[in-house]
Order: C-alpha cells, then structure tokens, then sequence
C-alpha cells in the first residue's frame, strides 16, 4: 500500500565522508535518497527551509500517489498547482475522491511549495545521466524516484517552472516567453495593526511580569531588555556566551554585548580557532543552529550583519541608558541566579535552566506568555505581545529618536538597508499627525 512518512537519517556523503543528520522522506519503495543527497548539499541552509522542503515534496508524492494515471508532467503539475489553491476537497458532499482532504492553500504558501519542488527539481536535472532512457522509466511509473526524476528532466528540457538564460541570443527569444506554471498573484498588504509590544507596558513587563512571589526573575528580565532595548531577535540571545557580556571598557557603568555567529565566530578558548570546534571538543553540545528543529536545544540563525571580522556584532542599546540598567540585571542574574553546569553537563551558554543545562526557546516562550499575561495582556502576534514585538519596538524606537535608515541597518544588523522598513513603517495616526504638524 503506498505511503509517504517523514523520518530522520542519517546520511554519508559518499564523496566527502561527512555525515548529516536530515529529515527524509520513506515510501514502500524506500529512502527518497536524491532528495537526500539535495539536503546534503545545500546543508549549510537553515533546519526550517530543510523541513519545509521535505513538507513540500512530500504533498507533491501524495499528489502522484493519489493521481497515477497522468501521462504529461505538465498535466500533472498543474493540476498539483490548483489543488494546492482550491484544495481538494468536494465540500457540497463533505467529501474528496483523491483522499487528501486538502485545505484551499494561500497564493504565497503555495507559491513557497513551488519554490522548493522547483529548486530541487532543478538540482536533479543537473545531475549526470537525465538521459532519455530515464524519462521512458518515468513513464511507467516504476518508482517514485523515476516519477521525480521525470519531474526533473522534463525541467531540464523544457523549463517547467523557470527560465534559465544561456546566450544572449538565446535569453531575447526566451523574453518572449512565459513559464508553463508560474507563480500565483500574491495581494500586497500595509497592516495598519500595530505589531510593536505597547512601549507604556514593557517596563511592566519586565519589572511586575517577570516576578513570583516578590522574587525578580532575572534571567528573564534580562533576556527581555535585549530584545526590546537591544534589538535582538529571540533565536540570536540563545547563542550568546557568558564571556559574550562584559563590562564597556569605554563606559564601565555599560554592558557591552556580543553575538558571535554560533559556528564561525571566534572561540573563547585559544586553543580553538572557531565556536564549533570548541563546543565539540570541550561540551557535549554543539552549535545550536546545527540541531534539529524538533530538537530541544534549537536556535535558529537569520545571518545578521556581523561588523567584526571575529564574527560578531555588538548590541546597540535603544535608549542608551538602558545598558546601565542591563549591566545591573545581568549582574544580578549572575550573584543570584544563575545555575552553573558542571561535569559532563558542562556549557559556554549565558543563560542555563535550573539545572545548568542550557535555556532553551520554548521554555522562555512559556515564560515570556505567562508574564504577559500577568500584567493584564493577551498575548498574540498582532498586539504586538508575542517575543517579536520587542524587535519591532526596537526598530520603531530608534527610528523616533532620528536615525536615518542606513544608521537603523547598522542598529539592528541587516544586510539590506531595506530590511528595516518593515519595523519602522509608520501607522495611519503617523502619517495624520505629521501632516498636522505641518499646517
């Protein structure tokens, strides 16, 4: 009976010898191993686009499954392209004839699924040996590697789902043509709601939210402030070390905060040149971006501007005094509350569980709502009361206090000075207020 599951292997490459640890698709015919062998290679990609690859070739196995009487890709593909719109399910009689009882998806998911079947797609079609006689196997559907392989040589040869420009010559002839299936219309939205974390509450938060029994939780109190007053993102604060935070040599009263990228940021230890060579030699853990998504100990990564070639870039406190008050709370959380691991639990981390074992994302989820929540607030993503509420707060701060944009890109560490806009685009009441300012 066919099946698609989504496991966990471990996969060594046959060329290098490294072994990776990624999520694979399992059928009745086997390991999809060429989607595999693509993992592998785009390893360095993040654990959430690794995951929703597998998700996205896994709705296009079911779809073949459920469908194995098409004789043209195209046909296929697009009708795989309008289930994932329309959904498959006949809702006049509660019912759905290919059993998958999809949902009508959004443009823009649908159009991420696309993304990633063509990406791997294209990926195969590079490989050595999408001869003919693959294409005929295809045919008869013998296998669903063969179906992909299909898949993947009808791309090579007609260009399915992008255009891929060799020539000049070749690229005006190809500028007189559109794909066969292309992307779906996505509507542009400017959200009005306000997705910043109320700036007349977070001292509430921090100061009443965080507190049982009259005892401050420091450790929250501070992972807090360097989100809303330092710009992190959440994924960034999980990576930092205890050596990451020390004292301003220019400012003693003032925290100076570094976050080093989680593998090739330079190690504490001289005796290591990179993060990932210490923690593998000296802990039992590795970089937190390297788990699994699933993992307990997972932290993602969004590739932030790094302004030393050590690897690092420094929090720039929004308003600056804040750093003052930071250094304070960090000091606390150290004399007071802090749980030092030892042994083999041994770890670099600054902020550890109460039992030494390194503070993990959900946990301080759990915390951050709950705090919320004690002061009066609900916490969700369009009241601006979820963890990054804070980053937006953040943005918009320093925003008012007359940064241009390319000094905001440095604040929070983009790439793109473009980046930014999102956190500091103004409200309608703004954009009134001004204009009445200039009457």
């Amino acid at each position: 009976m066919p099946f698609v599951k989504k496991i966990h292997v471990n996969y060594k490459d046959s060329e290098s010898g490294q072994i990776y640890n990624l999520p694979g698709l399992f059928t009745e015919k086997g390991l999809i191993v060429s989607h595999l062998r693509y993992l592998a290679w785009f390893n360095a990609k993040s654990e959430s686009w690794k995951e929703r690859s597998v998700f996205s070739l896994k709705l296009l196995i079911e779809y073949i499954t459920a469908v194995p009487n098409y004789e043209k890709v195209t046909e296929l593909l697009k009708s795989f392209t309008e289930a994932l719109i329309a959904g498959t399910i006949d809702y006049s009689k509660i019912d759905d004839p290919l059993d998958l009882y999809w949902k009508p998806r959004k443009n823009r998911d649908a159009n991420n699924i696309l993304f990633h079947i063509t990406h791997y797609t294209d990926f195969l079609a590079l490989q050595d040996g999408y001869s003919s006689s693959r294409f005929n196997s295809f045919r008869k559907a013998s296998s669903y590697e063969e179906r992909l392989n299909w898949c993947a040589y009808y791309h090579k040869q007609s260009n399915v789902f992008l255009n891929h420009l060799t020539s000049i010559q070749k690229a005006k002839h190809e500028a007189q043509r559109v794909r066969i299936i292309g992307n779906f219309s996505e509507n542009k939205f400017d959200n009005e709601k306000v997705i910043r974390f109320p700036e007349d509450q977070i001292e509430r938060l921090i100061f009443l939210g965080f507190q049982k029994k009259d005892i401050p939780d420091y450790k929250a109190q501070a992972i807090t402030m360097l989100m809303n007053y330092g710009g992190l993102r959440k994924s960034e604060i999980f990576h930092i070390y205890v050596s990451d935070i020390t004292q301003n040599p220019n400012h003693p009263d003032e925290a100076l905060v570094r976050v080093f990228h989680p593998e090739i940021g330079v190690s504490p230890d001289p005796l290591y040149k990179i993060r990932t060579e210490y923690l593998l030699a000296e802990t039992n853990y590795k970089p937190r971006n390297t788990y699994r998504l699933s993992e307990r100990y997972f932290s993602g990564w969004k590739t932030p501007l790094l302004t030393s070639n050590k690897g690092y870039f420094e929090v720039i406190f929004c308003p600056p005094e804040k750093a003052k008050e930071f250094l304070i709370t960090w000091v606390n959380y150290l004399k007071f509350q802090r749980v030092e691991p030892h042994g083999i639990d041994f770890n670099p981390y600054a902020f550890t569980n109460s039992k030494g074992k390194p503070e993990t994302v959900k946990n301080f989820q759990r915390l951050h709502k709950r705090a919320v929540e004690k002061i009066g607030l609900v916490c969700k993503k369009e009241y601006g009361t979820t963890e990054h509420g804070h980053r937006h707060a953040y943005g918009y701060r320093v925003r008012r206090f007359g940064l241009d944009q390319i000094e905001i890109q440095k604040a929070m560490h983009h790439k793109s000075p473009a980046s930014c806009l999102v956190y500091i685009k103004p409200t309608n009441e703004d954009v009134r207020n001004k204009m009445k300012e200039t009457e």
